[in-house]
């Protein structure tokens, strides 16, 4: 298939779309977030500042593709408590959206949850559904990702694509199995309207899994040896990262990896993060484009507005993205010209930068 125009719901600072605009495919963002929206409009992004909620497919009738990476927050301990409560709940209510139960009714219940962010992973299902009841002309193709523990979301979701007419895959990626130079597991559904040709896949690794101690050329030699740190930052001397994260402030849990590893999953601290010479002398730390480089964002990509690390660690890896979108429409793998041209952003911008004005319904350009 050849897709017309991707809607990126939950956008960010638009790692897929970098993806889709390096593919040759345009795109449109909706984000709320004010700096992630600088973000991309210093990018030359199209975008559209405001709640998902707020809008339909019909407020973007070009869109062929539908894409998002909803919140996560409340699903990050889905194991127990509030986490496992949250996604009990949402299952029971893609249950209830697939069924057409009314849907003033459904928005009142889910006003009534603990958390607001909670119903948001319902919103990509929302705009699928409308597309096909209210447009009637479905996606032609739907990408979602979010982290591991949403799965379960997108299991359901695939069902109920199943029965209207998608071809679905998802399962956990793992990212430098495509040769993004950090390790980090991803939730991925890709799901592809079964009159558009074969059926979906999810795309097949191209690089070998970490593992700690176990050398790179070690594994599958069909596969590629994942990529390090130092292969994608410009230092000079090796490196040693040392992440306090998730320690408790416990010297002994501090993560530590070398440059000649991936980097470990990059967060919104990542500028927390010592990073030290062999000898344990301090060096400096990340840089916003050594950080977005780690994400697989192009070097020169415009970073803006505030919390800049939480944009980096939130964002979707372009070359992963670029894997994603090839395998939903079908085509085979990006080609090394392609992933390469992921190190810089340049001239590459999409036709059409917007934002929302004061009315939240107009569009309008910043050219």
């Amino acid at each position: 298939m050849h897709p017309v125009k991707i809607v990126d719901l939950f956008a960010g600072p638009g790692g897929l779309d970098v993806a889709a605009e390096k593919l040759g495919v345009a795109t449109v963002g909706v984000e709320w977030d004010a700096s992630a929206c600088m973000t991309r409009r210093a990018a030359g992004l199209a975008t559209v500042e405001g709640d998902v909620r707020r809008y339909g497919p019909s407020d973007f009738p070009e869109a062929d593709v539908l894409a998002g990476g909803p919140p996560c927050q409340t699903f990050t301990v889905a194991g127990m408590g509030a986490g496992r409560r949250a996604l009990d709940e949402v299952l029971r209510f893609v249950k209830r959206m697939v069924a057409r139960e009314d849907r003033e009714e459904i928005d009142r219940d889910l006003s009534k949850l603990e958390d607001e962010r909670t119903g948001l992973v319902l919103e990509p299902l929302r705009w699928a559904l409308q597309a096909i009841d209210k447009r009637n002309t479905p996606y032609r193709a739907i990408v979602l990702e979010q982290v591991p523990a949403v799965l379960p979301v997108w299991e359901a979701y695939a069902a109920a694509l199943d029965d209207e007419g998608y071809s679905v895959d998802c399962g956990i990626l793992r990212m430098e199995e495509y040769g993004v130079p950090q390790t980090r597991r991803r939730a991925v559904l890709i799901a592809r309207r079964r009159d558009e040709g074969e059926k979906v896949t999810l795309p097949q690794p191209t690089h070998r899994p970490y593992r700690k101690g176990v050398p790179r050329d070690a594994g599958d030699q069909v596969r590629l040896p994942w990529k390090t740190m130092a292969d994608v930052l410009d230092r000079r001397s090796p490196f040693y990262v040392i992440s306090n994260y998730g320690t408790g402030g416990d010297p002994k849990a501090r993560g530590r990896r070398a440059s000649s590893e991936p980097s470990a999953t990059v967060t919104g601290k990542i500028f927390r993060n010592r990073v030290v010479s062999p000898d344990g002398a301090e060096m400096e730390r990340f840089s916003l484009a050594e950080a977005g480089r780690l994400q697989t964002f192009p070097a020169d990509y415009p970073w803006s507005g505030r919390d800049v690390g939480q944009q980096i660690g939130n964002a979707v890896p372009p070359r992963l993205a670029m894997h994603i979108l090839s395998a939903a429409f079908g085509w085979k793998p990006p080609e090394e010209g392609q992933l390469q041209s992921l190190t810089t952003w340049g001239a590459v911008r999409a036709s059409e930068p917007a934002s929302l004005d004061s009315t939240g319904k107009t569009f309008v350009n910043h050219v």
